[in-house]
């Protein structure tokens, strides 16, 4: 009897060791996921550490310690090759304006000087060349400088609909041109958003653009009230696949005649840093440009 008892004990003690290293195991575990999730989220330098003394826990720290030194270091190779690629696309870009900008100077002039019918023609197709890479620089140079702001954008109280009014006066002309009469919802309050309006004015702009690009003949502009807007239009040159990649830089298709392939890139881009976000769909062959910007903390 005293055996049994004795045998017992042994047990409870046995259980009792076992329960305290699982809860000390599950305090570590508990530990390495919260830490984890820190350091992923934040540029620190900082590892994982953990109290227990468990040498399978310490060893699996020790391993995502590793794994974190790599992540961080092929962080920093990432934005250093990044940086400077995209000051060498700003580089280019100024370096090509100015012999861009003589060439288009000269053919200027050569065009006023007597010519054949047939010079005329490759005249005319040079001239359609050089401006094409004029229109690529300068987006170039905008996409460069969009996408690597010295310093963030300056914000100020800035009217929605006003602003689209804007924009939408300032492409009455190209849309008269493909006969599109613009039809425009939004509320008659106010709709205002700390925004830049310099960039807002940018986004809208290419946005439009693109309107032009694609669209079959029609326009329509709804604003709500809570800072959402959409621009659809039918697009029948346009398929899902495609418009799955319109946001992608350089991505053109053969209907956009003269495109860069970087005007919805800037949008997004801009979008992004002043705190909204912005979407494509393609259903029935409408295309529409959804574009959000929520109210933050007050308003």
């Amino acid at each position: 009897m005293l055996l049994l008892w004795l045998l017992c004990g042994v047990l409870a003690a046995a259980l009792l060791l076992l329960f305290i290293k699982l809860r000390l195991l599950q305090k570590s575990m508990g530990e390495i996921s919260a830490q984890l999730s820190d350091r992923l989220s934040s540029d620190t330098n900082t590892l994982l550490s953990i109290s227990s003394r468990d040498r399978h826990a310490r060893r699996l720290a020790a391993q995502l310690n590793g794994q974190l030194r790599l992540l961080r270091r092929q962080r920093r190779q990432y934005l250093g090759g990044d940086r400077e690629l995209k000051e060498a696309v700003t580089n280019i870009s100024h370096d090509l304006r100015t012999p861009l900008t003589a060439i288009c100077g000269y053919l200027d002039l050569l065009e006023q000087q007597p010519q054949t019918p047939e010079a005329a023609r490759y005249l005319g197709h040079i001239q359609e060349r050089a401006q094409a890479m004029k229109q690529l620089t300068e987006e170039l140079l905008r996409y460069s400088v969009a996408a690597s702001p010295a310093q963030p954008l300056p914000l100020e109280p800035v009217e929605l609909n006003r602003a689209l009014e804007q924009s939408v006066a300032d492409f009455y002309a190209p849309l008269k041109a493909r006969g599109i009469q613009p039809v425009i919802r939004m509320p008659e309050t106010p709709v205002v958003r700390r925004l830049n309006a310099g960039a807002l004015a940018r986004i809208f702009g290419n946005i439009l653009s693109n309107a032009l690009k694609y669209s079959g003949g029609d326009l329509e502009i709804t604003l709500l009230a809570t800072g959402a807007l959409t621009f659809s239009n039918t697009a029948p040159g346009l398929d899902e696949v495609q418009v799955g990649k319109l946001f992608d830089r350089f991505f053109t298709v053969e209907t956009a005649h003269g495109s860069t392939g970087l005007g919805l890139s800037i949008a997004r881009v801009l979008t992004e840093q002043l705190g909204g976000s912005i979407t494509a769909r393609c259903q029935k062959h409408t295309l529409s440009i959804c574009v959000s910007f929520p109210a933050g903390p007050g308003g």
